[in-house]
């Protein structure tokens, strides 16, 4: 877990800020099973994989936008209803950089993606958010949050 007291604005790769415990599931898993699987987490989206390669996401706002469409969208498959092709970034990306590409793209959750293999995500609200006001702070000179308030702890929001 990492903390406030690190200095997060000397993390300029998304790899330095990602969360690593991504949930993925095949493109054939059912609606309903992958809704179960987001709920249980606590999580926002999951990523969809092709034979384990990361092709597509679906967020949370993607399955209720479904659902308000189609009375039969439990029937589908995620691979049905997924965003793709999947808007991704390497490791070695710069913080600054994946914002921007998140911003142009208008997304909240960002893969990140090394050779075929999904490595993390990184999100507006946890990851993005938190490495922001770290780095306000640090060049401010004002103190900063307390070791508690950790980010990129646990799983993805």
């Amino acid at each position: 877990m990492r903390s406030w007291d690190e200095d997060l604005s000397s993390r300029n790769l998304i790899s330095q800020i990602m969360v690593k415990n991504v949930l993925s599931t095949e493109a054939s898993t059912h609606l309903v099973d992958a809704v179960r699987l987001i709920a249980e987490k606590g999580i926002g989206c999951v990523v969809i994989t092709d034979d384990g390669k990361p092709v597509g996401i679906l967020t949370e706002r993607d399955i209720m936008k479904e659902i308000a469409n189609d009375k039969n969208a439990f029937q589908k498959d995620v691979g049905a209803l997924m965003r793709q092709p999947l808007v991704s970034a390497a490791p070695d990306t710069p913080v600054v950089d994946a914002l921007d590409l998140m911003r142009k793209k208008d997304i909240r959750r960002l893969p990140v993606v090394n050779k075929g293999k999904l490595e993390g995500i990184v999100t507006v609200h946890r990851d993005l958010l938190y490495w922001a006001l770290a780095a306000m702070r640090t060049s401010s000179g004002t103190p900063t949050v307390p070791a508690s308030d950790g980010i990129g702890a646990g799983d993805q929001t």
